[in-house]
């Protein structure tokens, strides 16, 4: 089964090939990493692993922990697909949606950023209407959505006023970024871990390219 790993780690060379070597050591293959943060000394990475049937999830723990300075910031299981060139792909993809593109950011966002679930969607504080859906994507109707409408990218966290108690309940955390024509798209994820900001950067730029895709004449 995979894993989502997220570290944070001192930012020096040679940190990632130990926790490589520690997880190797106890049987736990790295599938990918995404390096999300760097700065004052530290990064933050997400690692995918892979752990094998006959090994318990409190082992990846154990073994990244024996890499002085290491941090786990949350662990939880990971259902995206497994590779390295997510963005390129949507990338590639955009330029052959046409009026899909909303459909096309829900689908492969969640699996592009490592969320849950992913939602395009317009509106006010008086009402919502859902333009595209993942399909994990809960039902928004009847939530109200203060932060609407929408100018600039959000990080909106799981215990905001507004958020259902469910959501609050299932620690669903998310990030929205302004789409095209007055369209949202947002992004979730249950458990954790909180989107920074550079996940959010990534959101709102991955957003903009699929507006402008989406004002272009059919090819």
């Amino acid at each position: 089964m995979s894993y989502l790993l997220r570290l944070v780690v001192p930012d020096r060379p040679g940190i990632l090939g130990a926790v490589a070597t520690a997880l190797g050591l106890a049987g736990i293959d790295i599938v990918s990493v995404d390096v999300l943060e760097r700065g004052d000394g530290i990064a933050v990475d997400d690692v995918v692993v892979e752990l094998p049937e006959d090994r318990v999830v409190d082992g990846i723990i154990t073994a990244v922990m024996t890499v002085p300075g290491v941090q786990v910031e949350s662990l939880r299981p990971f259902a995206g697909a497994l590779d390295t060139h997510r963005e390129l792909q949507l990338l590639e993809s955009l330029g052959r949606a046409g009026r899909g593109t909303a459909s096309l950011l829900a689908d492969e966002l969640p699996r592009v950023l490592h969320a849950g679930w992913a939602v395009v969607l317009s509106g006010s504080p008086d009402g919502v209407a859902v333009h595209a859906a993942s399909e994990a994507a809960p039902d928004l109707s009847g939530v109200d959505l203060p932060w609407l409408p929408l100018t600039a990218p959000v990080l909106l966290p799981s215990e905001a006023d507004w958020v259902p108690t469910l959501w609050r309940e299932m620690a669903v955390e998310m990030m929205a970024a302004p789409f095209d024509g007055g369209a949202v798209v947002l992004l979730g994820r249950s458990g954790g871990p909180a989107f920074r900001r550079s996940e959010l950067l990534r959101l709102a730029h991955l957003a903009g390219i699929a507006a402008t895709v989406a004002q272009l004449p059919p090819v």
